[in-house]
């Protein structure tokens, strides 16, 4: 059959809508959910309304993404019954469209859908996400750093191809600038010690630690003490602060260079690679959801069932949504390389909705 451009906007525009009314209504109940935890959490600290609902608005970008593939799902589904309904779909049907041709338009929006959100949301949510981080460690955590201390203290690793330093601290102040109690150890060639420093504070200036009230020992072991003392650093207060932060805090824009950075100082970039990977991965799982969506709801208008239909279309998303976060486990533990782990739950889902395509149109 020729391509009629007509039909297929019309269809576009049909599942646009769909999904647009499911989302609008996930937003709106997750939002409402977040508004009431956040007051939970809280309570007794005399933190106004206002901060509150500026927090969940902070925060709300970042759990629509989360939440998109369920609303490409569900709005799939509510787009094709309604379809069925009005007999629309059957009479597609029987003017010879087959479901790869009226597929087509759905999966278009899908995926435009997807690039937009990463290449375009992700930046935005990302810089939300760390403005309600600040405002949760301040009016719920009470810390003055954004930083993750742990009973131990903060640990950071710097340096480069010739050489690594591990810096020890007990507490931290201005989002990292400021370290108090302070140890470092000094790492030449081969991870051989070279040295030690204990100070009572450090100040993260430009390429360097100015630690104070130093002692410092060399390879001989002999400490000696400075009141003030320059140990070089790699470091800058961003990476401090991005180092501790959660992948999503990050751009999609910005992943990439983090990642660089953060390996060639020392860290393990496992997670942000994963999150990376499930971006890039992000437009083919909604493009799966279209699938599925339409396996479940092709032959409502023969079948009936709407119940059941919408029940199985739930459990499926669910079931993708566990696969995920079991393959990310696996992925963060090394026992699935990054990229393996961030894209098999897409490519599995892609390969299940078409095979029940495949079945509901040729079997």
């Amino acid at each position: 059959m020729s391509w009629s451009w007509t039909l297929y906007r019309y269809l576009a525009r049909q599942f646009a809508f769909g999904i647009g009314m499911v989302y609008a209504t996930f937003l709106l109940l997750a939002f409402s959910i977040d508004v009431v935890n956040l007051i939970d959490r809280v309570a007794g600290k005399g933190v106004t309304s206002a901060v509150v609902v500026g927090m969940a608005i902070l925060q709300l970008p970042q759990l629509g993404i989360r939440m998109l593939p369920f609303a490409v799902l569900l709005g799939g589904v509510f787009t094709f019954v309604r379809l069925s309904r009005s007999q629309e779909l059957v009479a597609t049907r029987a003017a010879g469209v087959s479901a790869w041709d009226f597929l087509l338009p759905p999966l278009a929006v899908a995926i435009t859908f997807g690039v937009f959100v990463v290449v375009a949301v992700t930046p935005v949510s990302s810089a939300m996400l760390n403005q309600f981080s600040q405002l949760e460690a301040k009016y719920v955590k009470g810390q003055a750093s954004q930083l993750s201390i742990s009973a131990n203290g903060l640990w950071l690793r710097q340096g480069d191809q010739t050489g690594q330093s591990v810096v020890h601290a007990l507490s931290v102040a201005r989002q990292g600038e400021f370290l108090d109690d302070v140890i470092v150890f000094l790492y030449g060639a081969n991870d051989h010690i070279e040295g030690r420093i204990d100070a009572h504070t450090a100040q993260l200036m430009n390429g360097a630690w100015l630690l104070s009230d130093a002692w410092v020992s060399g390879p001989d072991g002999i400490p000696k003490h400075y009141d003030r003392y320059e140990a070089k650093t790699t470091l800058t207060k961003d990476q401090i602060q991005e180092s501790f932060a959660p992948p999503d805090t990050l751009s999609f824009w910005a992943l990439p260079h983090f990642i660089q950075s953060a390996e060639t100082a020392g860290f393990s970039a496992i997670r942000y690679r994963l999150y990376l990977y499930s971006l890039l991965t992000l437009p083919i799982l909604l493009a799966a959801m279209v699938f599925m969506g339409a396996s479940f709801s092709l032959k409502l208008s023969r079948q009936g069932g709407l119940g059941r239909v919408v029940l199985i279309s739930a459990l499926s998303g669910f079931g993708v949504y566990f696969f995920t976060d079991l393959t990310r486990a696996l992925g963060q533990s090394a026992i699935l390389p990054a990229w393996l782990a961030a894209t098999a739950p897409a490519a599995a889902a892609i390969m299940i909705g078409m095979t029940l395509v495949f079945h509901q149109e040729d079997g």
